[in-house]
């Protein structure tokens, strides 16, 4: 019976942070937007505004659903939930922290991957059911960015696999800390397993996997429909791409199902590369920072702090940088990204042979 009820609300408390994370991220994604372009954002709904994402929410919900008369009923409302719960299974084999999982899987990075990439079935359904012109183009638009991304992004997590040895996420984030049963080694030769801290993450026992990361990162962006890659979405061009014709609850799943993956390829990057739930400071004489920075209510934090940043990166960038063309998208997966990460696998492979013999 515990067991029953731990696998109930495991999901829900995991759907309950995506809503809230959601509600809190769009308002900081609007205050951003403002201070990058000089303006206040949101001042009006409550105190600085900070219930203006709670009134869009209520809106929303209130909204009556309405289909286009020449739609395909069944696909247009099916999409939305597809997209969604494509994007919130792959949250069960994320570690939140020390053995903190809901599934630990020998497979987790594996599972993710092919679970994630089903979210593309959802919007060819959105951009084809709608019956609109827009929705198809960005559909389309959608598909083709994201196939060709998933390339890069698996081939620069290849590279990480091969140096960790394991798909097993838990794993992975327990061997960069001071919990790892293995010996870590800073850029390949000096032992930290008693020193902890920021020396024992990934991109720091293997500096190749910097390059492997801002692959990941570059790519992840393209996987989210996140600017400067958000062709499929393009409100210049498009409307809205593929959710031009949603409104009420059905734009509600979409619109989290876009938060929710930011914040899930924030975690894995992080889980990979990052150092996972392991505290960053790293003990230094009498001063145990690690030791004291440890446990599971710790690594919850440090996970979120982490995740949270990078999210914040994301944000940073869409109100930076310029939307690229779809010529540019291509050209940078394809010459540049996927070459890189190849080169990194060999590398993997070089330092698997050399280095960690």
């Amino acid at each position: 019976m515990d067991s029953l009820i731990l696998n109930i609300l495991t999901p829900v408390a995991i759907f309950l942070f995506i809503a809230l994370f959601t509600l809190f991220a769009v308002y900081a994604e609007r205050k951003i937007a403002g201070f990058v372009q000089d303006r206040l954002g949101p001042m009006e709904t409550g105190k600085y505004g900070l219930l203006q994402t709670f009134a869009d929410i209520l809106k929303l919900l209130q909204k009556e659903f309405i289909s286009p008369s020449a739609s395909d009923k069944i696909l247009f409302a099916l999409a939305p939930i597809l997209i969604f719960v494509a994007v919130f299974v792959g949250y069960s084999v994320i570690p939140w922290g020390p053995n903190l999982i809901p599934s630990n899987t020998h497979t987790g990075l594996f599972f993710i991957m092919a679970v994630v990439s089903i979210d593309a079935i959802g919007i060819l359904m959105a951009g084809w059911g709608s019956n609109n012109k827009y929705s198809l183009l960005g559909s389309i638009r959608a598909i083709a960015q994201m196939i060709s991304y998933e390339l890069p992004v698996g081939l620069s997590l290849i590279a990480a696999v091969m140096i960790t040895q394991t798909l097993n996420l838990n794993e992975i984030a327990f061997n960069q800390g001071l919990l790892s049963s293995k010996e870590i080694y800073f850029l390949g030769f000096w032992k930290v397993n008693e020193i902890g801290g920021i020396f024992g993450w990934n991109i720091f026992q293997a500096p190749h996997l910097m390059v492997s990361y801002a692959i990941f990162f570059i790519a992840s962006l393209a996987e989210c429909n996140r600017a400067p890659f958000d062709i499929p979405e393009a409100e210049s061009e498009l409307i809205g791409g593929f959710h031009t014709e949603y409104g009420g609850i059905r734009f509600a799943f979409l619109f989290l199902a876009e938060y929710a993956m930011m914040f899930l390829v924030a975690m894995l990057g992080v889980v990979i590369f990052l150092g996972a739930w392991n505290s960053p400071l790293p003990n230094i004489g009498p001063a145990k920072l690690a030791d004291w920075t440890t446990g599971p209510v710790w690594g919850v934090f440090w996970t979120l702090i982490k995740s949270l940043f990078i999210v914040a990166v994301q944000i940073w960038i869409r109100w930076t940088l310029p939307r690229f063309r779809a010529d540019q998208l291509m050209t940078l997966c394809w010459k540049i990204l996927i070459p890189l990460a190849f080169v990194c696998m060999a590398i993997s492979g070089l330092w698997r042979i050399l280095i960690m013999i």
